[in-house]
């Protein structure tokens, strides 16, 4: 559908899995997961791990680690293993970990993507500026796509967080945005006079906190702080 596409512009922002399939195809896509997967990837790739993705956790993904000498992460809820999608689970990750990564949303999305043929990058506020340098050089066309969460009946919920992250991936880059990404860098420089206290505030920082993950959003929160450039390569997200 040529309405929806964005074609005429350098810089694209859509939501989810839809989104990709109705953006005109890009060079480089950027997932963005703030609260939980893409940040997640961002610290452990800073530690030196590798983080494949896939989607959410079922009987399926204990076999694709399997198959691919990797740990299985539990889902933020659970407690069946060291590591989880929550970033504080990742903190100290040994280096030269494969870790496999379930999730609904950013993780799927990126698992989704290994086909597409661009280049396919994990964005958040912690490494935006590496990610928006490492973007400017692999293409000109660049598609930054917030995942979002889910309702309870599955469908997507678009998510403050990674609004405001996409728009500072987007702010960094040069190019004409379309106007949804320029709405994602407007939602970005408002928050950004505190970034911590907004995300403590809104509605997936408030769930977190309550849950006991308040470190999550802390962590999700710090800007600029990651020089990792996380790139899918194969299978893998590796540090660029």
């Amino acid at each position: 559908m040529v309405y929806f596409d964005q074609g005429q512009f350098d810089l694209c922002c859509e939501w989810g899995l839809c989104g990709v399939q109705q953006l005109a195809p890009p060079d480089v896509i950027v997932v963005i997961d703030v609260l939980s997967f893409t940040t997640s990837v961002d610290v452990a790739l800073g530690r030196g791990a590798t983080v494949l993705p896939y989607r959410w956790k079922d009987d399926s993904a204990s076999q694709y680690a399997r198959e691919r000498n990797a740990e299985l992460a539990s889902p933020r809820n659970r407690f069946e293993g060291k590591y989880s999608l929550a970033p504080s689970s990742l903190i100290d990750v040994p280096s030269g970990l494969r870790l496999v990564l379930p999730s609904p949303n950013g993780s799927s999305l990126a698992f989704a993507a290994i086909s597409n043929g661009a280049v396919v990058l994990a964005g958040c506020l912690r490494n935006a500026s590496a990610v928006a340098t490492w973007a400017r050089q692999a293409g000109k066309r660049i598609a930054v796509v917030p995942a979002g969460e889910r309702w309870p009946d599955g469908t997507l919920r678009p998510a403050v967080e990674d609004l405001v992250g996409a728009g500072a991936v987007l702010r960094a880059l040069p190019g004409r945005r379309s106007p949804e990404a320029q709405l994602a860098v407007a939602a970005f420089e408002d928050f950004a006079v505190d970034l911590r206290a907004r995300l403590l505030l809104c509605s997936s920082g408030r769930e977190l906190v309550e849950r006991g993950f308040g470190r999550d959003v802390e962590l999700a929160a710090q800007l600029n702080v990651s020089t990792v450039a996380p790139v899918l390569r194969g299978d893998a997200f590796t540090a660029a």
